[in-house]
């Protein structure tokens, strides 16, 4: 069988635009690495999810020294939507345009161009803000009275208004996968609602591990095949694997076909790799802290404008794991209770040698990453750190920070990159890599910048776009080969 669309992988990007491509009554083909998630309660296991890391993928790679790690990737139906906070953001109007004081690549298209597309991505997972509560009204207060440049501002939640009903849910949507549903991912929104539509085709648990070139020009890729060997052919190919895995399918086509000579824009395939500079810190204080949810609002300081805090929806017993490993457990989890934890992210910039590469005969993947490459970025990361330590010391808090390290790729992007020009770009401002006639792209890996802010939402508003330019085109053609036929 033939199908109209074959899209890899089930994350943001790709269940969205399965879950939009179906509704045209197209053939889609979705295939997913990994399986379904269980839902006998063990996602929301702190021991199993945390301690043993029991759901996240253990494939080894190299990074640029030659040293070996584990990236923290979850190969499972809804790919990491399942897992992170549920924070969605907009990228703000000037996050669209070249920054170059800071490293940063522009848009080829504008804000206004995807608005529309967040609007309907933020209905779709029924954004709403929640009431901030007591422990942390009164740290906002003090951070905001006592330290200059600090502000807060709402924080949009993907989560059911129900959720604060559930406590154990409620504690544990932040790093773990709902069980009730009451967290809006990219399998519940997109895909759930289509499964038994007779168009629609979900294959689980069986790799794509190569794109399989037409016979007549390799520009046009006919199908895919998979680590059992199963061959599907399709008319229009879409790479949601992710930043990570998708440049690495696309090198090796572009290497066994000769494009790679050939095409321009196959010289920036893994390219411009970002992924935050990231920190976790958590602030301690002689009072007990009951809040539930805690990542209800956002923080924001006009002095370091490409960078943000949000608290981490933890409770005290994942406070306690942040702790160093030295501290007994239930200590951890006993000083847990008097702390408060906090995700502060900066925009990295781009730098072409901030890469991904695959695999070698024999090798194993690379990531080539280092944040010193990207000078005014580490500056401003480093600075918000201790903005933030003092901000929280003013506040009668004492915090210590732990850097998240290579390992840490929940908001990775950028491997290819779009853009106008072929020379310094994968794929244009369609989705469709320069140079290919049907192979398009609807995961973060296009994002030329990252923001300072979780990037999923930019991501189902990417692949919403594209996939509704796809189907326009396929209204399109099939009107006017209507038209012929109607002549004729």
């Amino acid at each position: 069988m033939d199908y109209d669309y074959i899209i890899i992988g089930s994350g943001a990007g790709g269940a969205a635009a399965a879950g939009n491509l179906v509704r045209t009554g197209a053939s889609v083909l979705l295939l997913e690495k990994g399986d379904e998630l269980p839902m006998d309660g063990s996602t929301l296991d702190v021991g199993q999810v945390i301690r043993e890391g029991r759901f996240k993928s253990h494939e080894p790679w190299l990074d640029g020294t030659g040293r070996t790690f584990a990236p923290e990737e979850y190969f499972n139906v809804g790919g990491k939507t399942r897992w992170y906070g549920a924070a969605v953001l907009r990228y703000a109007p000037h996050e669209f345009e070249a920054d170059p004081r800071h490293q940063c690549l522009g848009w080829p298209i504008r804000y206004q161009d995807i608005e529309p597309y967040y609007e309907a991505a933020e209905r779709r997972l029924g954004v709403r803000e929640f009431p901030i509560e007591p422990d942390l009204a009164g740290i906002v207060r003090r951070i905001t009275r006592h330290a200059s440049g600090w502000s807060s501002e709402p924080l949009p939640l993907a989560l059911s208004p129900d959720i604060v009903n559930h406590r154990e849910e409620a504690a544990h949507f932040d790093a773990f996968a709902s069980v009730q549903g009451l967290k809006a991912d990219a399998a519940q929104v997109f895909i759930d609602p289509v499964r038994r539509e007779p168009n629609f085709h979900l294959f689980r648990g069986d790799p794509v591990v190569r794109l399989v070139a037409d016979e007549a020009d390799p520009r046009r890729v006919a199908g895919v095949i998979t680590i059992q060997g199963r061959y599907f052919a399709g008319r229009t190919v879409l790479l949601a694997a992710g930043a990570l895995h998708s440049p690495r399918l696309l090198q090796s086509y572009l290497a066994g076909t000769g494009l790679a000579h050939r095409l321009p824009a196959a010289q920036q395939v893994g390219r411009f790799y970002k992924q935050h500079l990231l920190t976790a810190l958590v602030g301690f204080s002689p009072s007990r802290k009951t809040d539930l949810l805690r990542k209800t609002r956002i923080l924001l300081n006009d002095r370091l404008p490409h960078s943000s805090v949000q608290p981490l929806g933890f409770d005290a017993e994942l406070i306690g794991a942040l702790m160093p490993s030295f501290v007994p457990r239930r200590m951890a989890t006993a000083l847990g209770r008097y702390a408060y934890g906090f995700f502060l992210q900066t925009e990295d910039g781009s730098h072409p040698d901030n890469r991904v590469l695959a695999a070698d005969e024999g090798r194993l993947p690379r990531l080539d990453y280092d944040a010193r490459r990207m000078h005014a970025a580490h500056s401003e990361h480093r600075r918000l750190v201790r903005a933030l330590s003092l901000a929280l010391m003013r506040a009668g808090m004492l915090g210590f920070s732990r850097a998240i390290p290579l390992s840490g790729t929940a908001h990775a992007c950028g491997s290819l990159v779009m853009g106008a020009d072929p020379a310094t770009s994968v794929v244009d401002a369609t989705g469709r890599m320069h140079g290919m006639h049907n192979l398009y792209v609807v995961d973060g890996s296009v994002l030329p910048r990252s923001s300072r802010v979780n990037p999923s939402l930019t991501i189902f508003a990417w692949s919403l776009r594209v996939s509704d330019m796809l189907a326009n085109n396929r209204e399109e053609a099939h009107e006017n080969v209507t038209r012929r036929h109607g002549r004729a």
